[in-house]
């Protein structure tokens, strides 16, 4: 799929002009604005984003889901620090993502951004016990030895694991394996987690114990976390998750504190744009175009083809 490359860029200088002339109130623990990323491949423009917003607050527990190819990776490698946007605003923690120098950027994965990837075998060292790879990152830092272990019995106690501490990872269940990432991203104390399908090579009991580890150090820590997973269910343990299609935020579920009844939202672009929610749009068979109707305190959609007798 390609696109007018040029065009984007216009729409990200406007942006960024905007911003310049203080029309921008966007405040958060993370921002994107705008944000957009072109892969080049065999001559071929592809738009993983195309003009992305979202803001995250200081503490929050949010989700992305999206299915594959919606652009939620790409979202993810951008914020976390591996993967640097084309065009538009990303902020975490202050840092600006687009300007980071290699130093910098190097700085920001190490001091601001935790991550944690889906398989295990990425987060943990087989031939180190649970203690000692969380001990490991922290020594790396030029943290003591005291200091690391103090560290890790912490972590340790706060995900649950305590009594893993002298295991290697192939003497723990993929649960306890999952559980003891989480504090080894957390090791050198980050201000965001970054999750990546953190529960996705786990059943449903102990995706559930992975998620209450990650409430645990979102609450107790105040560590803001970011889970991006294709899987819907996982809606129903966050407070905030939204969905991402086609490189934008397309809507937005809201769970009040404690609750589980929930809100659905259509996000809606400076241009007015808004995806509605493929759920919606198939059960009535929206096609093409739709009919709107201006009422005082809300906006009616139609199916385009209905006559005013059907309505």
């Amino acid at each position: 799929m390609t696109h007018d490359l040029a065009e984007l860029e216009r729409q990200a200088a406007r942006r960024a002009a905007e911003r310049a002339g203080g029309l921008d109130r966007l405040a958060g623990h993370i921002v994107c604005d705008g944000l957009v990323r072109i892969y080049r491949a065999a001559g071929v423009e592809v738009v993983a984003l195309q003009g992305l917003d979202l803001v995250v607050d200081r503490g929050e527990l949010i989700a992305i889901v999206g299915a594959s190819g919606s652009g939620k990776s790409t979202v993810l490698n951008i914020l976390s620090g591996l993967d640097v946007p084309t065009a538009g605003l990303a902020k975490v923690a202050g840092y600006d993502l687009l300007s980071l120098s290699a130093k910098s950027r190097l700085a920001y994965r190490r001091k601001v951004a935790g991550f944690l990837w889906q398989q295990t075998e990425r987060n943990l060292l087989p031939y180190l016990t649970a203690r000692e790879n969380i001990e490991l990152p922290v020594r790396l830092a030029r943290g003591g030895r005291r200091r690391a272990r103090a560290r890790a019995t912490e972590l340790l106690e706060l995900v649950g694991i305590a009594d893993r501490a002298d295991r290697r990872p192939d003497r723990m269940s993929g649960g306890e394996q999952q559980r003891c990432s989480i504090a080894v991203a957390l090791a050198n104390d980050p201000q965001v987690l970054f999750a990546d399908e953190p529960t996705g090579e786990l059943d449903e009991a102990t995706a559930a114990d992975v998620f209450g580890a990650l409430r645990t150090v979102n609450a107790e820590l105040g560590v803001t976390v970011v889970v991006v997973t294709h899987d819907p269910n996982v809606v129903a343990e966050v407070r905030r998750a939204v969905a991402i299609r086609d490189g934008k935020i397309a809507s937005e579920v809201r769970r009040a504190d404690g609750g589980s009844a929930a809100e659905e939202f259509a996000v809606l672009d400076r241009a007015g744009r808004m995806q509605l929610p493929a759920a919606f749009v198939d059960a009535l068979s929206l096609r093409d175009r739709v009919r709107l109707t201006l009422a005082p305190d809300h906006v009616a959609v139609r199916p385009g083809d209905r006559t005013e007798a059907d309505q």
